[in-house]
């Protein structure tokens, strides 16, 4: 996704989120309870009001809303063999990266600058690039001065549970109701395989012995976030050949003991990142290796399919990063919160959700009532609000979809290079975006030119605008009728 700045004269004219975004082609039912329609029916209404505008605990929300990570915390308690911290780095967008780490005063100009200009900010996350909770004070100071400054914020922190259970009260007492931790295992003899060592009641362990503390301590952590009624999500970096087929036992066990999420996430390895992971040779996941995981897990732990890997200064809608728009060197010295812009969104959003929900669900209905037993496997270009609106040229991401008798569903992303740049696209680029989408039957996006378009054709991959600015599971069910020669259901749309 790649959101415009938004002016708060563009937001009071609007009356659809892609009117901000972008052309439209309907929407907006006019009602300002209109989120509540989008609530999925296995979810209670009251985790549904905590999770609604939090774009990381629903796949919903994230068409809509942004997060912020601000870069205090950068002491560590452990080592990962797939993570290398690094500082004043603009190029990487992996997890533990950032371009400037901040102080907590530091943090909350940033913070406020964001919130001025990016209207879907809705969560404040504290993410690294080292741990949260063992570098507790930093924190702990962030959100006590945001709030004072933006009450209705939302706050998140993830870490790697191991200082977790020494600061459940504290978060409790602070409003987090979002908590995301890090487990990779719950074998200490895998967890050896992937912590060379932990630092823990004053000194170093390693092997297996860190691996056993690390274990009870996130386990502990997460009973107590359950029994406070702190929604948590669960991290794990599938690593083939160490843990990927260990995670069907990690997801039985963090759903035994009351995880909101399960986000099983890709390993990234690369020897220039400098991990120890990347410089011995272990190789990630491909996408079709993650989604078979992922598809494996169903039943277990309810699944997040829609993570980035997000650096820890991400600031902008998922799989979208505007941190470089606002380093210190670019904010100025005094800036007071207006919340205008973000009042004037929730507004608009409000009224686009309910269209989308009923959209959604006749597609959805549409699919499922053909009985053919045909899946097509889509992948759809979108800058947000959940339309087909990004020029497949643009685009450095593709949202997943299959459509079959289940319905339509939301099954993942993959990034790939921006293709075309100042209007011109690269051969080279072309090649690895059609690498990325093996398997794609059908490729959706708002515009895409005549070459490219032959190109995937000559992959085996079709392509077309036909349903540019459509809800994306509108375009969907259209496809779905097109292809396999089914009468469409009536809208009301």
């Amino acid at each position: 996704m790649s959101a415009p700045k938004i002016s708060l004269q563009r937001l009071a004219s609007a009356t659809t989120v892609d009117q901000v975004l972008g052309p439209v082609k309907s929407g907006g039912c006019g009602s300002s309870s209109c989120g509540l329609s989008a609530k999925p029916d296995d979810i209670d209404p009251a985790i549904w009001e905590k999770i609604r505008d939090h774009p990381c605990y629903s796949e919903e929300a994230h068409h809509y809303f942004a997060r912020m990570h601000v870069a205090v915390a950068s002491a560590c308690n452990i080592q990962c063999n797939y993570c290398n911290r690094k500082y004043d780095c603009a190029n990487e967008s992996r997890p533990g990266v950032v371009s400037e780490r901040l102080t907590p005063d530091q943090a909350l100009r940033k913070v406020i600058a964001v919130a001025n200009e990016v209207p879907q900010l809705s969560v404040l996350g504290i993410a690294g690039p080292g741990d949260a909770c063992y570098d507790w004070k930093k924190t702990k100071a962030t959100f006590e001065r945001v709030v004072r400054e933006i009450p209705d914020i939302k706050l998140c922190i993830s870490t790697n549970g191991l200082a977790l259970p020494d600061h459940v009260g504290e978060l409790a007492d602070m409003n987090v109701d979002h908590v995301t931790i890090t487990i990779n295992m719950v074998d200490p003899e895998v967890g050896a395989k992937i912590y060379p060592w932990i630092f823990y009641n004053h000194r170093r362990c390693t092997g297996i012995e860190a691996a056993q503390i690390l274990h009870e301590r996130q386990m502990l952590g997460l009973e107590m976030l359950t029994a406070r009624g702190i929604l948590t999500k669960i991290n794990s970096v599938m690593i083939p050949a160490v843990n990927d087929e260990h995670l069907i036992k990690v997801n039985r066990w963090v759903k035994e003991r009351g995880a909101f999420l399960h986000n099983v996430m890709p390993l990234i390895s690369d020897p220039a990142h400098g991990t120890h992971f990347g410089l011995t040779g272990h190789r990630g996941p491909t996408a079709m290796e993650l989604e078979t995981l992922q598809d494996r897990l169903e039943g277990g732990a309810k699944l997040m399919r829609h993570c980035r890997q997000c650096r820890a200064d991400a600031v902008g809608l998922l799989g979208e990063d505007r941190g470089n728009e606002f380093t210190l060197d670019q904010i100025p010295g005094e800036v007071s919160y207006d919340a205008s812009k973000r009042e004037a969104y929730r507004e608009l959003v409000a009224r686009e959700r309910c269209d989308h929900a009923t959209a959604k669900t006749e597609a959805s209905q549409m699919v499922e009532a053909t009985a053919l037993g045909k899946s097509l496997l889509v992948a759809v270009t979108t800058k947000g609000g959940g339309r087909v609106n990004e020029h497949f040229g643009h685009s450095t991401e593709f949202q997943i979809y299959e459509a079959s008798p289940r319905g339509i569903r939301f099954i993942g992303h993959r990034k790939v290079e921006q293709y075309c740049l100042g209007g011109r696209g690269a051969d080279a680029t072309l090649e690895s975006v059609i690498a990325a989408l093996v398997g794609i039957d059908i490729v959706l996006c708002a515009k895409i030119g005549d070459c490219p378009k032959d190109q995937l054709a000559e992959a085996g991959i079709r392509a077309t605008d036909v349903y540019g600015y459509d809800y994306i599971e509108t375009a969907i069910s259209g496809l779905y009728s097109a292809e396999f020669g089914v009468e469409p259901l009536a809208t009301t749309a």
